[in-house]
């Protein structure tokens, strides 16, 4: 069980994201964001309404990447077939990664000028994937050893009693919410063990996650001084942890390992802040909605449903088509180091080119009939939900383990889960999934 303290620093757990951005935007509409080219995909309102999938077609059949010269993020280069994403992913040294250039999200980097006009101070997070080699080599070599085939082997026994545990804790004949009721306590529960985080507050991993990785938030000014501040009350917690660690021996959780690391036991507060918004982003966000999009993805395609239900050794096949259809990063941002040229099309030093995860696993080119759910897709492993080359995610391994257990102990109890109420989808651009899933178990 992970570490209880007997004391911490004082923190916040309210307003979510969500909400600050609701009532934001209720008494100021005007903040409303305004997206006037047909193929700005960085609107956020068809990624709630699920109605983004033809216009990531039309795009695809014109071409590999296209430039949308104005939108709130700025200009940017959208890629979206599979074949030019893992074309710039394999080439780091010219489509920076770095936050020095801007990092990793569609957000605009704001200039020297904007901050003076605010009479604000530049506020940075570095992060290891938001790094180039070698400084991205050595921070994710520190944490890489948490995540390789052996270590994960290891935490298959315990994912699986809490998986278990957890399924047979919900209620039948009843609608609940598969969002809060599982996906986000295993995520957050696997969090919290990985960080020796303790058990009592790891809620505050979901509550910090989403003020870190909601792109749209991150546009409201007025909401700069909230989340900063929010960040840093997550920081202060997680120092009391490392001052902690720091007296222990032997300890292999992420902290401890950052602890005794040459490449990250010298970092500084924003640095160690960014590399725990990855972290807890990373963990958290991605296999959350997945969980949640496994259930959504097999009520609408009931015939796959029905496979899993008869052939268990379909799921870890199905694991990997689920990850393919969710896609619960919808983006990659990098940024041209200098001009190039990129499928016929000329990218300057400087650009923004962002990398739509979300529609290269629709890309027809790859994927027979893409739209569909299909468990037995002999290519589903072709998905680049993960990343390609030297960012693909470090964790990518253990989000397989939690997604394979949460389908085989969910067949071992012959558990149907159908949709049975409201489904509310996130209204952003960066994280893809679901914030609500009202859901009914039954037998098969």
């Amino acid at each position: 069980m992970a570490t209880i303290a007997p004391e911490r620093p004082q923190v916040r757990r309210s307003p979510t994201a969500f909400e600050a951005l609701r009532e934001h935007l209720k008494t100021h509409p005007d903040d409303r964001l305004v997206h006037t080219h047909k193929w700005d995909v960085s609107r956020s309102d068809i990624y709630f309404e699920d109605t983004w999938q033809p216009i990531f077609k039309e795009m695809r059949e014109a071409g590999p990447l296209h430039y949308i010269p104005e939108s709130p993020f700025g200009p940017y280069w959208a890629v979206v077939q599979h074949k030019a994403i893992q074309h710039i992913e394999a080439l780091p040294e010219i489509f920076s990664s770095s936050w020095e250039h801007g990092g990793i999200t569609i957000l605009e980097r704001l200039s020297d000028e904007e901050l003076a006009a605010r009479g604000a101070e530049r506020r940075e997070l570095p992060m290891f994937i938001a790094m180039d080699r070698p400084q991205h080599t050595g921070q994710r070599r520190t944490v890489a050893p948490k995540f390789t085939p052996s270590s994960i082997t290891d935490m298959e026994a315990e994912i699986r009693q809490r998986t278990g545990e957890l399924l047979d804790t919900l209620p039948r004949g009843e609608v609940f919410d598969w969002v809060d009721k599982v996906s986000i306590e295993l995520t957050t529960g696997m969090l919290a063990i990985l960080f020796g985080f303790p058990w009592e507050d790891r809620r505050l991993l979901t509550f910090w996650s989403d003020w870190s990785g909601d792109t749209e938030l991150a546009t409201v000014r007025e909401l700069d001084e909230m989340r900063w501040g929010i960040l840093q009350e997550m920081l202060a917690y997680f120092q009391s942890l490392w001052i902690e660690r720091t007296h222990q021996d032997g300890g292999e959780d992420l902290i401890s390992m950052m602890i005794h690391s040459d490449a990250m036991n010298q970092m500084s507060p924003q640095e160690f802040m960014g590399n725990l918004i990855l972290l807890i982003v990373g963990g958290n966000d991605t296999t959350r909605n997945t969980m949640s999009g496994i259930i959504h993805a097999f009520d609408k395609f009931p015939d796959q449903r029905k496979l899993f239900e008869e052939n268990p050794d379909l799921i870890p096949n199905a694991v990997q088509e689920c990850i393919r259809y969710q896609t619960p990063l919808a983006h990659m941002r990098r940024t041209c180091t200098e001009d190039t040229e990129v499928f016929g099309q000329h990218v300057k030093k400087g650009d923004k080119v962002v990398l739509w995860y979300l529609s290269a696993n629709r890309d027809e080119e790859v994927f027979d009939n893409a739209d569909k759910l299909d468990i037995t897709r002999e290519n589903a492993r072709r998905h680049i939900a993960f990343g390609y080359g030297i960012h693909r995610c470090v964790g990518a391994r253990l989000a397989e383990l939690q997604l394979r257990v949460l389908l085989e102990e969910m067949h071992k109890r012959r558990m149907r889960v159908h949709v049975a109420g409201d489904v509310e989808r996130v209204r952003a651009n960066f994280v893809h999934g679901f914030r609500k899933l009202e859901v009914e178990i039954t037998s098969f």
